[in-house]
């Protein structure tokens, strides 16, 4: 029996030493030094169409805009989005900008750590670094809240952090940004937007046992939203066969009220009071252009 020992003995070492390698793994890539001179305004209204103040503030308790936002409740724990303002303990005060476009675009926390998938950082990796410039003049003007977001109420194995590098392997993917060269500049805009900033896949689409996006099932809508929301498909077809048209969408992202008259409730509710709602009128018609006429 002692043959039988030796392999379990030599099964936990390879085990401990797997799990070794991965908290070892480093994951993410170098980031240059950005210098480019940000524009706050830019950066104010892309972070109304990423949803930052929405997901980063707890509106419902009255807290501070972007100090922390309200739990967001899955079937792997309770998430609190964290505090973005300029609080240099409990906030980004400490950040570099290449800590944040590492962060952003990356999903990698200055100290090198994975960012839970509840942060859409999948859906920013094409952010330019323009982009970033303009965003993180923009957080530098919010003032600072001392004020930290409670820790994340995950069970054991999902609190072990380092087992994001897993699922990123895995499952992690870039947007589909790039522009198509016979459509519109609407069109191409509009999949900018919605494929990128405004992440409408995130909720939209069903996941996985891991949590992770179904490729196949991409905005064909979710039953089993944080907090056990919901949210229908917006796949074109189905938009299509319901009546909707560009004018329908566009005016309920701006409002909230379907064409049926139905307001939209739930965290859609938010999307358009904090979000969608403060976009031009060229941004929601180019939004509900490719809503409306793509593959899905």
């Amino acid at each position: 029996m002692r043959w039988w020992r030796w392999i379990i003995g030599a099964g936990v070492v390879g085990g401990i030493g797997v799990v070794a390698a991965t908290i070892a793994w480093p994951i993410g890539a170098p980031v240059s030094d950005l210098t480019l001179q940000g524009d706050a305004q830019r950066g104010s209204y892309l972070a109304r169409a990423s949803g930052c103040i929405a997901c980063h503030t707890n509106f419902e308790a009255g807290g501070a805009p972007l100090a922390g936002g309200a739990p967001l409740r899955t079937d792997f724990g309770t998430f609190y989005p964290p505090n973005l303002t300029t609080d240099v303990e409990h906030g980004m005060g400490g950040w570099t900008v290449e800590d944040f476009a590492r962060a952003v675009r990356q999903g990698v926390s200055p100290d090198g750590d994975p960012y839970y998938p509840t942060f859409t950082y999948p859906f920013y990796a094409n952010f330019t670094d323009q982009d970033i410039a303009d965003l993180w003049a923009a957080f530098q003007t919010v003032p600072a809240v001392s004020v930290s977001a409670p820790a994340h109420e995950v069970p054991f194995p999902f609190d072990q952090r380092w087992g994001m590098k897993l699922w990123r392997a895995a499952f992690l993917t870039k947007p589909d940004t790039k522009p198509v060269a016979d459509k519109s500049d609407a069109w191409n805009r509009g999949k900018l937007l919605v494929n990128g900033a405004a992440h409408c896949s995130a909720c939209h689409t069903s996941r996985n046992f891991a949590g992770a996006r179904i490729v196949a099932e991409r905005f064909s809508g979710n039953d089993a939203l944080p907090g056990g929301g919901k949210a229908p498909s917006i796949r074109s077809r189905d938009l299509l066969s319901e009546g909707w048209t560009v004018d329908d969408m566009a005016y309920a992202l701006r409002s909230g009220i379907a064409p049926s008259g139905d307001v939209f409730g739930g965290s859609m509710a938010e999307v358009v009071r904090y979000g969608t709602g403060f976009l031009s009128d060229a941004d929601l018609n180019a939004m509900a252009t490719y809503l409306l006429d793509n593959k899905s």
